[in-house]
């Protein structure tokens, strides 16, 4: 299926705007594009506490911002944004999290885990982690009683969210649910995906290689902490929602990860969302198509909290 219309018309503006494309930029000014697209989100809807924190972690703080909707606390989703371990900040992902909160009944957290290159990996992945911990052990405080704990993200995001969720299997917290938005879960660049000319749209292959470059050399990209599709084992992990996009050159990883999850009989809601490129999720009250990925997750969230509430 082709790219839908409205996302047609979205990169035909961003190609008047005659800005590059995210590899041939410097991370900094990537960074703006990013943070422009974030006006064209709107400011979401109202939730009951809006608080901005700082997580106390060896030799550093982290960054959080907790959004907590009306009524019975039902969750907590730990949030980690997608943007190549490079580019994207918590602020961009506000609308998003504000919509998550009151649909779901959930809390909130976006992670400001930090950035490629100025901290390549392992800090994504520890700041990750070491808020997922904090958020789990402060919950009472928080949120005034435990909650089942939903780790999420997307892209890179979907990365962190997938890896955090491998190393408590066996570390805990107890997760109870994964939610991964067209997750980066391998780094091999060759998959049809990848090379398919009709999948190099906001997120290219060139990109992608830009992303890797900055944040991990090839040597450590196997590691499952790096590339979760390469761990041993995928027994026993947390139920998962995976989306992926039909137009994404992440697309193929996303839709095998899914797979290995189900051979090892782990609960999987997979879907693909035809028409859609990487990104669609995100650009809430932008693209039509962002709305039913919404609605998809949000339905899947509801029916795991009535199961194990």
């Amino acid at each position: 299926m082709a790219i839908d219309e409205a996302t047609t018309g979205f990169l035909a503006q961003l190609a008047e705007s005659g800005m590059p494309p995210i590899h041939e930029m410097e991370p900094t000014q990537a960074r703006g594009l990013t943070a422009m697209l974030k006006d064209m989100f709107g400011a979401g809807p109202e939730v009951a506490r809006s608080e901005l924190i700082q997580i106390p972690a060896e030799g550093r703080t982290i960054a959080a911002h907790l959004l907590v909707p009306a009524g019975e606390i039902r969750g907590m989703i730990v949030y980690y944004h997608g943007g190549g371990w490079v580019i994207g900040a918590i602020d961009e992902f506000e609308t998003l999290a504000r919509q998550l909160a009151t649909r779901t009944g959930c809390a909130v957290a976006l992670v400001d885990y930090r950035l490629a290159p100025e901290h390549p990996y392992p800090a994504a992945v520890e700041d990750a982690w070491d808020a997922l911990v904090w958020f789990d052990r402060t919950m009472p405080e928080l949120l005034g009683g435990r909650v089942p704990l939903v780790a999420a993200g997307d892209s890179a995001g979907g990365n962190l969210a997938a890896i955090v969720s491998q190393r408590a299997r066996t570390n805990g917290p107890n997760i109870s649910q994964q939610i991964l938005v067209y997750p980066v879960t391998d780094c091999d660049l060759s998959k049809d995906s990848y090379t398919n000319p009709e999948n190099q749209l906001l997120l290219s292959r060139d990109t992608m290689i830009w992303f890797w470059d900055h944040y991990a050399p090839e040597s450590m990209r196997k590691n499952p902490d790096v590339s979760p599709a390469h761990a041993a084992d995928l027994s026993g992990l947390p139920p998962a929602v995976v989306l992926t996009a039909e137009h994404d050159v992440l697309h193929d990883e996303g839709v095998a990860y899914a797979e290995a999850l189900a051979q090892a009989g782990v609960p999987v809601a997979h879907r693909e969302f035809a028409g859609q490129m990487h990104g669609f999720f995100t650009m809430v009250n932008l693209l039509p198509g962002s709305e039913n990925a919404i609605d998809f997750v949000v339905a899947e969230i509801d029916k795991h909290l009535c199961a194990v509430v």
